[in-house]
């Protein structure tokens, strides 16, 4: 198995059984496959390309296939596990990121070459990462090991989640120059940092989560100015309600997530970076992880179908079945984590349907012409 190699052919076309859409399975293979984490889009090669992590040959490496053409390509060959759930692709250039140990590895997604841009100091654990819109810097979090003190004797899907956001790790947001000149702490605080998630379309913002139960932080969503240093709470917390799944929407300005208030009440939100044009209304429905590439249609996995709404100038109408997915969301790497394309006409995601991850592509068909749930 090596860096470059072909692999052949192995999606498969069919109609949801449910809703009639077409569904592309774009990979077939007897171990995991997945698409990148929901805020971290893939497509490279102008969209004709997309990245994806899978399991061959035990072990796992970065992998990339050609949507008009199905032809996969290989792109590493590593003998220790990397992971590729948190991989971002430079919005400059065809180069692409991810944690290969400690090191924060830089792919050139042509040449195939692989450099070390930074290595985290020992004592700590990586996080999401994330790359500035002008591509020059992909901006890490990275946070406080715990396991000398925290002792979670099987890992699964977020064991030990609660017991480490009450420690209050050391964590930092790093600054990392691409072209590999050094990198620099951009935030640090004594509270657990997750899902660093810069602007596409501002070089200079990005957003910050205090990790954690979603009822239990101070304040789920925080901004940074990478130009500034400064860091501001993001929709400030009003009481004892559940925020979270934030992503910005492609504009780069807008902000979207959803939550839950003590009662029950659920609501769907967005707002600005800079906290103005808060949109929050009533959403009464099981989302699961969210995305939308604006306010118009909005994408959700809850279990057993990838939903979908859209925005009537007054409420959200749906949901409506856009496919099936029946994913087991045993680990993170077969969550199904549903996101559009760039253009909005596709929906990618990942399912364990088969028995293995693998990674699906479904067209948005007309709203109207989907069965409501």
């Amino acid at each position: 198995m090596a860096a470059g190699r072909i692999w052949a052919v192995e999606w498969r076309d069919y109609e949801d059984p449910v809703s009639g859409a077409s569904v592309r399975q774009l990979t077939d293979h007897k171990g995991h496959s997945h698409h990148l984490y929901f805020t971290n889009p893939g497509w490279w090669d102008a969209g004709r390309r997309l990245l994806f992590g899978s399991d061959r040959q035990n072990r796992s490496n970065l992998f990339s296939i050609h949507l008009d053409t199905g032809e996969i390509t290989q792109l590493t060959d590593l003998a220790a596990d990397a992971g590729f759930l948190a991989t971002c692709v430079n919005p400059a250039r065809d180069e692409a990121y991810f944690w290969h140990g400690a090191d924060l590895a830089a792919l050139d997604l042509r040449s195939l070459e692989l450099r070390t841009l930074w290595t985290r100091p020992d004592g700590f654990r990586a996080s999401m990462i994330n790359c500035t819109a002008d591509g020059a810097y992909v901006c890490a979090g990275i946070y406080e090991d715990l396991s000398d003190r925290i002792k979670i004797p099987v890992r699964y899907a977020y064991a030990g989640f609660a017991e480490t956001c009450e420690a209050h790790p050391l964590s930092r947001i790093m600054k990392i120059a691409t072209d590999g000149s050094g990198a620099e702490t951009a935030w640090e605080e004594k509270t657990w940092i997750g899902h660093v998630n810069t602007s596409p379309t501002q070089a200079n913002l990005l957003t910050f989560c205090h990790e954690g139960p979603w009822d239990k932080v101070d304040n789920r969503i925080w901004g940074l100015d990478l130009n500034t240093g400064d860091a501001w709470q993001i929709r400030p917390r009003e009481g004892a309600e559940s925020v979270g799944h934030e992503y910005w929407h492609a504009d780069g300005v807008h902000i979207g997530y959803h939550g839950r208030w003590p009662e029950g009440r659920k609501f769907f939100d967005r707002i600005r970076w800079d906290n103005t044009d808060p949109f929050e209304v009533d959403f009464p429905h099981e989302t699961g992880h969210i995305h939308s590439n604006d306010f118009n249609l909005i994408v959700g996995d809850a279990s057993p179908v990838v939903r979908i709404w859209k925005w009537n100038g007054e409420a959200f109408d749906g949901p409506r079945v856009l496919c099936e997915h029946r994913s087991s969301f045993h680990v993170q790497v077969v969550h199904v984590h549903p996101r559009f394309s760039p253009d909005g006409s596709h929906v990618i995601y990942t399912s364990d349907l088969t028995g293995y991850g693998n990674v699906y592509q479904v067209r948005v068909p007309e709203f109207e012409s989907l069965p409501p749930l």
